[in-house]
This record gives C-alpha cells, structure tokens and sequence, in this order.
C-alpha cells in the first residue's frame, strides 16, 4: 500500500472519528453547564457518608488510573506485545486507545471550564475541567484495550470472561472512586466511560482489525497481519 493510500486509510479510520467524537465532548460539555443537572445533592450525600475504610479504599481505587501508572503500564504493555506477538499491531493499538482518549479530553478540557463538585475534594485538583473524567476515560482506554488484546488471544470461555470482568471492573473502580472522593459529578464519570469505549473501538476498528486486500499483502505484511501471503 503507497503511503498516501496509509495516510487516506488513517485520516478515515481513525483522525476523523476522533475529530467527531472531540465536538461531540465539546457540545456535551456546553450542554451539562447550560443545564441544571442536580448533581451536587449526589455528590454531597456521598461525601456527608464518608468513612475511613472506604477514603482509603477509594485512594487505591483512584490510582489505578493515574496519569503516571497508565503511561508507564501502557509502555510495558506495548514493549510485552511486541515481543509475545512479534508483531506491532496489538501494541499500535493499545498506544492509539490510550492516547487517542488523552487528546480528545485534554483538547476539550481547555475548552470546558467545568467547576469541580461543592464537596471537601480528597485527592488534589488539577487545572483541568471536571468534564470529562480523564480518570475514567484512561482506565477505559488502557484496561479495556488490554482485555480486548488478551481475550482475542485465549480459547478458553470462561478465561475470557474472567479476562473481560476484570477489564471492565477497574474502570467502573475508578469512577466510583472519583465520584465519592468529590472529584468529579455523575456526568463527567458517565462520558469518560463513554470516551474511553469510542477511543477503543476506533483504534480496534482503524488497527487490531484491519484487513488489507489479499492482493496487496507481501511476506512482510503476513508477519503483521498473522496470514499467508500470496504466492508468487
């Protein structure tokens, strides 16, 4: 495939649906600010019920997703794909989900200046909007993704439930976590969630399942897509 043919294919797949998916968090976002929600009575009846266990519970909760431990376990992950798969597209696709979530949320987050709940916050504020969830959308983006990536890879039915559950848990793990620790309201914890399974299903669609024509494939496509290439 000539490059501009990669640069069209990558512009459609997956360019395009983030561009579309960053107004869409935008116009979310105006929405949420234009509208009462009455979301604060939900965030402070969560922080009048705080106890010792769950503030501590919830701390661990929270960091399952922070900013430092998704971009050092996506490198890890990345580096082990490679070389259990000896090919790049699961790593490809895990980089994409995680950093293509991170963009459109730190390009709206600048745009939507969304205060935090009116509750004492437990974790430090960062100078982002509170809509979306980075927190939320991150943990989708890599945990998710991850699962997708193993799960594809293991016959084993109730593996790949196990492998799913577990994938699924951390993200809902974490909004929990940012929701009772007064970080975020129920809308920045439901369009995280949200913009982090779009995220992933670009990247799936524009990278893990990508199918070029069998007439274009050569020996070193074979390598990256797992089939045979054409005979000469």
């Amino acid at each position: 495939m000539a490059i501009s043919e990669h640069v069209k294919y990558y512009a459609l797949s997956i360019v395009t649906p983030l561009l579309l998916l960053t107004a869409m968090t935008y116009g979310a976002g105006r929405l949420v600010l234009a509208w009462p929600t009455g979301e604060a009575a939900v965030s402070r009846g969560m922080a009048a019920d705080r106890t010792a266990l769950w503030n501590t519970l919830t701390d661990y909760g929270t960091s399952l997703s922070d900013t430092p431990y998704i971009v050092a376990l996506t490198a890890i992950g990345a580096i082990v794909f490679r070389l259990a798969y000896r090919r790049w597209r699961e790593s490809a696709f895990l980089v994409v989900a995680v950093w293509s979530q991170s963009l459109v949320f730190l390009t709206t987050t600048v745009l939507i200046d969304r205060h935090r709940p009116p509750v004492r916050h437990l974790d430090p504020a960062p100078p982002t909007s509170s809509f979306p969830s980075g927190h939320v959308s991150a943990a989708v983006g890599f945990y998710c993704a991850v699962a997708l990536i193993l799960s594809t890879r293991v016959r084993n039915r109730p593996l790949q439930v196990a492998i799913w559950a577990l994938g699924a848990a951390v993200p809902l793990i974490v909004g929990f976590s940012r929701l009772y620790r007064g970080m975020h309201f129920v809308t920045d914890v439901l369009w995280g969630l949200l913009l982090g399974v779009c995220c992933v299903v670009v990247a799936a669609r524009g990278i893990l399942y990508r199918h070029e024509p069998r007439a274009q494939r050569t020996p070193a496509t074979e390598r990256d897509t797992g089939h045979p290439a054409p005979a000469a």
